[in-house]
């Protein structure tokens, strides 16, 4: 006899400013075809309403996630991590791009569940993305052969602290389209049917962006998310400028696959020049973030690390309204609509262009719940 509801073991995380469901590999059955329904029904999505009551999913982006571990298929690694967007709404799946915020909950997962081993007092693992076929090396404290929770890092965005988690995005340029300047030109012009061109940089590091001023699109830079969100205007223009950035960096041939096949990628910036002096740590840039048609209420981690490159490649939008970085200061720092959010990268100016060596990040992560999730059948 068939139950009506089928249970999968699942480890419940938070990992920077996002929460993901985990998942063995092992554990699900093989095929995007078979694991999408589950992924989908596991956090509550479609949802027309936008809150996946239904589901462990939370009604934004950043809080319908899954990330699917298992034993490393390259040589360099020591695990697999695929990630998995889920749309709140539509229900749509996609495996394009990689997310920041859940990589810093892998080592920890990875450690927790006995696919790593603790290496004393610190631990340090390397993760393969399968998503962007690139490596991050995770280092983060343990105790015990657990990972460290409680510390006195402050990440905005989360309340209260915890124990730092040091990520390095290694080699990030060219993640999903396979090279850092998917055009081959540091600024170039689109064209948007409710705006006309629209002056824009299009990078890909750890994932691709679309960049944009802010007065560009006649926003002043420093609205809140909900400010955004309630903008009808804005939100048409997200879309157009998302879907033509997606058709110029070769994402896809067809605007209709943007819009409903890939509909979390390219992010959006929202760039505008800080407009003062701050006391105390100085933000280079401001920046909305816009993914899936919502408006982050923090910065994607993937997207500031992306920023932070093309803040050094001569002639982007970043690198010319940024505030100058003191000298041999390696740190960038994004002000987003929770706070800041420091990046360190490291790009090499070649004769043949640019190379992005590594981008690095401090996150935060925790275990918030394990046990089993349950698929109607």
């Amino acid at each position: 006899m068939m139950k009506p509801q089928r249970a999968i073991p699942s480890v419940y995380m938070r990992g920077g400013t996002s929460r993901a469901l985990f998942f063995h590999e092992h554990e699900l059955p093989p095929g995007a075809d078979n694991r999408d329904p589950i992924f989908c029904a596991a956090l509550g999505s479609p949802d027309p309403y936008e809150r996946q009551l239904d589901g462990m999913g939370g009604g934004i982006t950043s809080l319908s996630k899954v990330a699917v571990i298992g034993p490393s298929t390259h040589p360099d690694a020591q695990v697999d991590y695929t990630f998995v967007q889920v749309d709140p709404r539509r229900g749509s799946v996609g495996y394009r791009g990689n997310c920041g915020n859940i990589s810093a909950a892998v080592g920890p997962f990875a450690l927790e569940e006995g696919l790593v081993d603790s290496n004393g007092e610190e631990t340090s693992v390397v993760i393969h993305n399968t998503n962007t076929k690139k490596l991050i090396r995770a280092r983060f404290k343990t105790i015990d052969g657990f990972a460290a929770v409680r510390g006195d890092f402050r990440l905005d965005g989360v309340a209260g602290s915890g124990s730092p988690i040091e990520l390095a995005f290694l080699d990030p340029g060219g993640a999903a389209t396979g090279k850092l300047l998917p055009t081959g030109r540091t600024r170039e012009y689109l064209t948007l049917a409710s705006l006309g061109e629209v002056e824009v940089s299009l990078v890909d590091a750890c994932n691709p962006v679309v960049m944009v001023e802010a007065q560009a699109l006649g926003l002043t830079g420093v609205e809140t998310p909900a400010e955004l969100a309630a903008n009808s205007r804005a939100l048409v223009l997200f879309e157009e400028l998302r879907v033509q950035a997606a058709l110029a960096m070769g994402l896809v041939t067809d605007p209709a696959d943007a819009r409903t096949k890939l509909t979390n990628l390219p992010l959006v910036a929202v760039l505008s020049r800080p407009a003062m002096v701050r006391e105390g740590t100085q933000p280079h840039v401001v920046v909305r973030m816009i993914s899936s048609g919502q408006p982050h209420k923090a910065s994607p981690l993937t997207g500031a690390m992306c920023l932070a490159i093309a803040a050094q490649i001569d002639d982007t939008v970043v690198a010319r309204i940024r505030l100058p970085q003191s000298g041999g200061e390696q740190r960038f720092i994004v002000a987003h609509a929770s706070g800041l959010l420091p990046v360190a990268a490291l790009v090499d100016k070649l004769e043949s262009g640019y190379d992005a060596r590594e981008a690095i990040v401090y996150r935060t992560a925790r275990r918030l719940m394990d046990g089993r999730v349950y698929i109607p059948n």
